[in-house]
């Protein structure tokens, strides 16, 4: 959505079709930012033989078949893959039928499809600068991971947030962030450290996920209203941050490429349930930079928040933190994507 928003800045008359996967996020979320969305029926295979798997064949060409009908009625200029399930069968779709294609690949670790399509596609936009081991040289752009432009103005927010969120504002804050789906061990271990963090003094913005958020809600609710608040969802993230004194998160990409650019102290905890690991790795590739703290997943119920309210009360590495962060992030990057996207279409 961030790149789509970036057309429409660049040609407010663009025509924007997106495609995702029947029952995925993107199928809600798409329609609600006010863009067009078809579904192809794919998923992804799991790690054990499931029906899902057994069928997985049949999804394929089904999506293939479909993609191909949406690229030839709506006749793009340019198609843009961002690595989700649909992306392979209508960037496949795009190329047999010589449509200009850009991958955008938001890990340090690139995934299955990207690596697949690599070789056919005109142009790869990456967010680190380890790459090329996955895709030809000649295609690449270091663009950064595109995210939008109110996170990128989420720094001086922090008056607004505090009355947004109706927290103390004399207390620092603690955002908890699993991802839109929710993370279960970050979840647990926050509600088994509620008491801990009220008595220690601290505010917490506790973003839990729809399948959490009952239990959560529960568990908050004769806990001082103005001190600890759980979410499903976050719909003023910018805020969110620019609230946070500390951030507590997953690893994925994008949260990550958010951080940089909001610039906070932040301990990821990648989560295990992901393809070749890569949350680790990109976890890694800003701890190894002294620009975030870790703690793996196996370890979180005992250590997470032990390690929170130490960095909470160091203001010298929260510091450190946060300068070193900052200087990953990549503000322009949905800007760059779109001028190397034109570049195709001319």
């Amino acid at each position: 959505m961030a790149i789509a928003n970036e057309i429409k800045r660049v040609h407010p008359t663009a025509e924007i079709l997106f495609v995702g996967a029947k029952g995925r996020m993107e199928m809600t979320r798409v329609p609600e930012a006010g863009y067009k969305i078809i579904g192809l029926w794919i998923s992804g295979l799991q790690r054990r033989l499931t029906l899902d798997n057994l069928s997985f064949p049949l999804k394929v060409i089904s999506s293939i078949r479909t993609a191909h009908k949406i690229i030839k009625d709506f006749q793009p200029d340019a198609v843009v893959g961002v690595g989700g399930y649909a992306s392979g069968p209508t960037l496949y779709a795009a190329t047999k039928q010589h449509i200009p294609t850009l991958i955008q690949e938001q890990n340090s670790h690139a995934g299955i499809t990207n690596k697949l399509l690599a070789n056919k596609v005109d142009k790869v936009c990456v967010a680190y600068d380890t790459m090329y081991k996955f895709f030809p040289a000649s295609k690449i752009e270091l663009t950064g991971n595109p995210v939008r432009r109110d996170i990128v103005d989420s720094l001086g927010k922090r008056e607004e947030a505090m009355a947004f969120f109706g927290l103390e504002p004399s207390r620092k804050t603690f955002l908890v962030i699993g991802g839109s789906l929710g993370a279960r061990t970050l979840n647990q271990s926050t509600q088994a450290a509620l008491q801990k963090i009220q008595d220690a003094g601290y505010n917490l913005i506790w973003q839990t996920g729809k399948v959490y958020f009952a239990t959560a809600e529960e568990a908050v609710k004769h806990l001082p209203q103005d001190q600890i608040k759980a979410f499903d969802f976050l719909q003023r993230m910018d805020l969110a941050y620019a609230a946070a004194d500390v951030v507590v998160s997953r690893a994925g990409a994008l949260s990550i490429s958010e951080l940089c650019l909001a610039q906070k102290p932040s301990i990821l905890v990648p989560s295990p349930n992901v393809a070749e690991d890569h949350q680790t790795k990109n976890a890694m590739a800003l701890v190894q930079k002294d620009a975030a703290l870790l703690v793996k997943d196996v370890e979180a119920e005992n250590s997470l928040w032990d390690t929170a309210l130490a960095l909470a009360q160091d203001a010298e590495k929260q510091t450190q933190l946060s300068q070193n962060i900052a200087q990953l992030g990549k503000p322009h990057a949905a800007e760059t994507i779109v001028q190397e996207l034109l570049k195709l279409v001319k």
